[in-house]
């Protein structure tokens, strides 16, 4: 068993969705797997699933229904017309850089005497503040038009009309009850706005605004809108999507300076088609890194140039920045995470770090990757000592509304704004403690405990068949893939593993080659920072894989190809380790976070170098006790000695061997079992298996534990001539080959057979090691040979040999865990 590292949410099957995917795939001439995940995703009918699949410029709704757009308009025409000078106010990540500069190409067109104007990340923080105003009126301009930003700047609105200087606000961030008293405020998520669509980006309103002023939709910008839009994680669906299908279109023709530029340092290469994922990670970070470590200046210029050289000198820049940038983050991560290992373990929900030092241009990063790795709400906060107060950063997970709960603790705030699952945030230092406990108690109210665990979402079920090029090449009509419209994800069951390896630098990644269900489908399967997970899959592992669907290409070869998000085993794993020594697995085995025991059948099996080994590693190992009336331990008393454990200590027929076993109080609890050595007979291996509580993971190695070479068990007559010939005999040497021989010819039995009956004799307590040497216990009570382990396994051998020397792998495994499901 393996279990999932996340939740795995299936969209439901029914006959109305299977009947709805049919009429999709027979009318718009889809592939089923295509028509299907058109279905779960709410495209139901061939209208709205041709609407989706066209991304037609012709659906973009008209300007006009955002509210305040007239009035928007109205006062940029009035400021043109007397010749007043604008200034664009934005902001510094990269929406705000793509609505900046989009703004700086439409009132070069219109012909405006203006400027722009983006607020330092540290010196200034985020949004529109008094001294940019003051500074703003003082330099003469009339009018301000912000971008990305503006929703919450009450005071600082109402400060620039005081001056003589008019806003017009277009943000696309939640807004607050209290609205600026702005000329004109154009936000689809304003109370009562009509616009359908609400998940614009600040570069869609912008754009929208643009839309409405020239009379026509300027294609021409989309560029800039699927940058910003991607950059800021908005939704690929609806109006977004049309936009970011065509803008990414025109950026991988571009013609415009600063974008191949900035392609080009990005590594994309020219005449490929660029995607979604190669803005949001190449191209994005860079455009956010000057405004992240300096000023965000250089991405807009870099934006709006027609020059080619300082286009390239620019991206230059920008790509050290953020070369620079990426070694902070992590530097900061680490910080975090050791941070966050503290608090975790005071039990706290949400994690609130804060530190001098901290650079406030990246802390938005750092609580993402915190987020990744902790999977709770997150904020990281860089303390400035001189001023007594913290600039924030917040990420959330699904049920935890971030920028709601920020409103919930408003009084501890300087300043907040933000969406449902990020937020920036201004805090006096001194109540950083409060806004921590306050903050926790509202995860505590609001999330379950399920909620913690990470979700991802399957539009379905498919069989490995499923998997061809033609299914994956219509899959890629659905793009572009994001935020609102992610990469179809697919559940395959019950596939099994053909081949393994781990690829990539220092060996972090994993391919697996998969089986389907008739074992006449080989897919191969890659999964990223998964190379872990090997030594946790056996080779007779049947997965459930969570994974998008994608085409490889090798030397002019395509294939299909998985790209793993998640797995799991969902049966009890039989890892067939039979020949291995305890010496050379037990560190691979050995996991502290796991509940494991190591089983031996013999006392024959553990010498004292393997107790020292077991001990030492804090490894609990177990001894099955003979069924006989002589317990195993008095044949080698060594093992109670050296692990310091009364023979009393016993569970379920078992000794504990090690500190760590006899801690348990018995083995059957345990997810992960360790059966090292042959057992007496294949019987008691089912009896035990039978006992097994909470099986997981069974490793078998099935190691002799004593060799004797191929013989017949020698009879009762032949036992009582070897006994007659040593109980007169002085005290014999076994490290004397001669002796072995002799012997051997007296009592008429082959040198193997001579070995087994002097041990059965040993274990029976009719024989004794005195130092060195072997001598007969002249006043030992008789024994029957069946209360021996070493007899009772030998008059097994036969069977023991065909059940667990000669099957198969797989037979072992079916075999094994076919008697631990008879046990439930």
């Amino acid at each position: 068993m393996l279990r999932s590292k996340a939740r795995w949410s299936l969209s439901e099957a029914s006959e109305e969705r299977a009947a709805q995917a049919a009429k999709l795939a027979e009318e718009l001439k889809l592939h089923p797997v295509v028509a299907d995940v058109l279905v779960s995703r709410g495209y139901a009918d061939p209208e709205s699933a041709g609407r989706f699949l066209r991304a037609d410029l012709a659906d973009v709704h008209d300007p006009y229904l955002l509210d305040g757009m007239k009035e928007a308009v109205g006062r940029i025409r009035l400021a043109l017309e007397r010749g007043e000078r604008i200034r664009i106010y934005g902001d510094y990540d990269a929406d705000g850089v793509s609505s900046t500069s989009l703004m700086v190409r439409l009132m070069r067109r219109l012909g405006a005497d203006f400027d722009y104007y983006i607020p330092h990340r540290v010196r200034e923080g985020y949004g529109l503040n008094h001294a940019a105003v003051e500074e703003t009126a003082a330099g003469g301009f009339g009018l301000i038009v912000t971008v990305d930003t503006g929703i919450s700047a009450v005071e600082q609105v109402e400060r620039a009309r005081e001056l003589g200087v008019d806003v017009v606000v277009t943000d696309h961030h939640e807004p607050p009850e209290v609205l600026p008293q702005a000329a004109a405020i154009v936000n689809p998520k304003k109370t009562g706005c009509p616009y359908p669509y609400k998940s614009l980006a600040g570069v869609g309103v912008a754009f929208k605004l643009a839309h409405a002023l020239l009379g026509r939709l300027p294609e021409e910008w989309l560029d800039l809108v699927a940058l910003g839009t991607i950059a800021d994680l908005m939704p690929l669906d609806g109006e977004n999507r049309i936009f970011v299908k065509h803008g990414l279109e025109r950026i991988s023709g571009t013609e415009q300076p600063g974008l191949r530029a900035l392609l080009g340092v990005a590594g994309v290469s020219e005449g490929q088609p660029v995607t979604a994922g190669q803005v949001g990670f190449a191209l994005g970070p860079r455009l956010n890194a000057g405004g992240r470590l300096e000023h965000a200046g250089d991405a807009v210029e870099l934006l709006t140039t027609e020059d080619r050289e300082t286009a390239l000198r620019l991206a230059d820049r920008l790509d050290a920045l953020n070369r620079e940038r990426q070694q902070i983050v992590e530097e900061t991560t680490e910080e975090a995470l050791a941070m966050w290992e503290e608090e975790a373990a005071l039990g706290r929900r949400v994690a609130v770090l804060a530190r001098e030092g901290w650079n406030v241009g990246v802390i938005g990063i750092v609580a993402s990757k915190v987020l990744e790795r902790a999977y709770r709400p997150t904020l990281i906060l860089g303390i400035d000592p001189g001023t007594g107060t913290a600039k924030g950063s917040a990420r959330s997970i699904p049920g935890f509304d971030i920028h709601k709960a920020l409103t919930e603790c408003a009084d501890l705030l300087e300043h907040y704004g933000g969406h449902t699952a990020a937020a920036g945030l201004t805090i006096r230092t001194d109540r950083i403690p409060e806004l921590r406990d306050r903050l926790d108690a509202l995860a505590r109210a609001w999330l379950r405990e399920e909620d913690y665990t990470p979700l991802l979402k399957a539009d379905g079920v498919r069989r490995l068949e499923d998997a061809t090029l033609e299914s994956i090449g219509q899959l890629e009509r659905l793009a572009p893939f994001g935020m609102g419209n992610p990469s179809p994800r697919f559940v395959i069951k019950g596939v099994r593993i053909d081949g393994r390896r781990t690829m990539g630098k220092d060996n972090r990644h994993m391919k697996l080659t998969l089986l389907g269900e008739d074992g006449g489908c080989r897919v191969e399967a890659v999964g990223f920072q998964m190379a872990g997970l090997l030594p946790q899959l056996s080779q007779t592992a049947e997965l459930d894989v969570l994974a998008e669907w994608s085409i490889n290409e090798w030397n002019g070869k395509r294939s299909p190809q998985l790209v793993l998000q998640d797995l799991r085993v969902p049966h009890v794993q039989v890892f067939d380790w039979r020949g291995q020594r305890l010496e050379a697995k037990l560190g691979e085995w050995r996991d502290a976070s796991r509940s494991q025991a190591i089983l031996f059948a013999s006392a024959h099996s553990v010498g004292p170098e393997a107790l020292e080994l077991l001990e030492s590693a804090g490894a609990s190992a177990w001894l099955a006790r003979s069924r006989g009336s002589l317990p195993q331990e008095e044949a080698l008393p060594e093992i109670a000695a050296a692990a310091e454990l009364s023979a009393e200590a016993d569970a379920d027929g078992w000794l504990p061997l090690t500190r760590a076993a006899a801690a348990r109080g018995g083995w059957t609890d345990c997810a992960d079992i360790w059966w090292a050595d042959m057992p007496e007979s294949v019987d008691d291996l089912r009896a035990s298996l039978g006992q097994w509580k909470s099986p997981e993971r069974l490793y078998v190695s099935f190691i002799e534990p004593q060799s004797y070479g191929t013989f017949r068990i020698p009879d009762r007559e032949t036992f009582k001539r070897l006994y007659a010939a040593l109980l007169p005999a002085p005290e014999w040497n076994p490290d004397n080959p001669n002796h072995w021989e002799a012997l051997a010819r007296r009592v008429a039995v082959s040198v193997p057979a001579l070995r087994f009956m002097v041990d059965v004799f040993l274990e029976l307590g009719l024989l004794e090691r005195r130092g060195g040497t072997i001598a007969a216990v002249r006043t030992a009570d008789r024994r029957d040979f069946s209360e021996s382990g070493l007899y009772r396994r030998q008059s097994h051998r036969d069977e023991l040999d065909e059940v667990l020397v000669m099957s198969t792998g797989t037979e072992l495994a079916g075999r094994l865990s076919g008697w631990i499901s008879a046990g439930k």
